[in-house]
């Protein structure tokens, strides 16, 4: 069962990627991103206020339980780092063709592997060894790729920007275990979808106000359509790891195969540049990735 909840999760991340990209494309990013937050909350906040008034059964798929102040603190803490690799990957994603941005997302599951190696002392087999030589290799190849857009890996801001967002996405991952198991997952899901409007308004407020010519919102559908895409590939992604036999390894790479989605489906609604070799490049990240998959069991 939760590698099929992790299946349909990558399914609606894929398209989630590409509404983001549509959107943030030359607009006010920090906007967007604050729109997007505003959708998130409207949608889960009467579900919150009606499981308080106990409207709501404690059998409703959405009802959110009662949580310690404790739980709401390890709430904020995944906020901040989402949100962190949020603004990171927006930007990004507005200075970086989709066809770049999405295999560099791709590599999330490898940074999660260091980050559980540093973390918690694990060790590393051969087979893992040999996915991440084979991921970090065709990642390489892939920035050769990329200098024929103009686009060079290492001095590149947005790319950092995008391997940064990317490592703060695997931290998240690596914390969204811990709490799935000790917190109720609609409770955390609904108040991360508030936290991110509280954490985010003041500081969009403040940077609007002190820019001297703040670039205008350009409204489109694809804004409140992220948020969707997002709650529904979070519900099925937290209901996949509150599954006692679920393997976080295994769930974050599966979920990284939406840059199939991204990748095919953006190539072709943006009408990007040398697809077929970066396509390959790609597929080279994903066997890394796939040996990676396998050395887990």
């Amino acid at each position: 069962m939760w590698l099929f909840l992790t299946f349909v999760s990558a399914f609606f991340i894929g398209f989630y990627e590409l509404a983001k990209k549509h959107a943030v494309q030359q607009n006010a990013v920090w906007l967007v991103l604050l729109y997007t937050s505003l959708t998130g909350a409207a949608i889960f906040a009467p579900f919150i206020i009606l499981s308080k008034l106990q409207i709501l059964s404690e059998d409703f798929i959405l009802y959110v339980p009662p949580i310690t102040i404790r739980e709401h603190g390890f709430i904020l803490i995944k906020t901040c780092l989402v949100l962190t690799s949020w603004v990171l990957s927006y930007f990004a994603l507005k200075h970086l063709p989709i066809t770049i941005a999405a295999p560099i997302r791709s590599t999330s599951p490898l940074w999660t592997i260091f980050g559980a190696l540093v973390l918690y002392g694990e060790l590393l087999s051969l087979q893992q060894w040999i996915g991440v030589i084979v991921t970090l290799g065709f990642f390489f190849m892939f920035s050769l790729a990329g200098k024929r857009e103009g686009i060079h890996f290492t001095s590149n801001v947005w790319v950092w920007l995008a391997l940064l967002a990317t490592m703060f996405s695997s931290s998240s991952a690596l914390f969204d275990k811990h709490l799935i198991r000790n917190i109720d997952k609609v409770a955390v899901q609904a108040y991360f979808t508030v936290y991110q409007v509280v954490l985010l308004f003041p500081v969009v407020f403040t940077i609007r106000r002190l820019q001297p010519k703040p670039q205008t919102l350009d409204w489109r559908w694809s804004i409140p359509i992220i948020a969707i895409f997002l709650l529904l590939a979070d519900f099925f992604y937290f209901a996949a790891l509150n599954q006692p036999d679920s393997l976080l390894a295994v769930v974050s790479t599966i979920r990284r195969g939406s840059v199939l989605i991204t990748f095919g489906f953006g190539a072709w609604l943006f009408k990007e540049k040398n697809v077929w070799r970066k396509s390959i490049y790609l597929i080279g990240i994903l066997i890394g990735l796939l040996i990676l998959l396998l050395s887990n069991g």
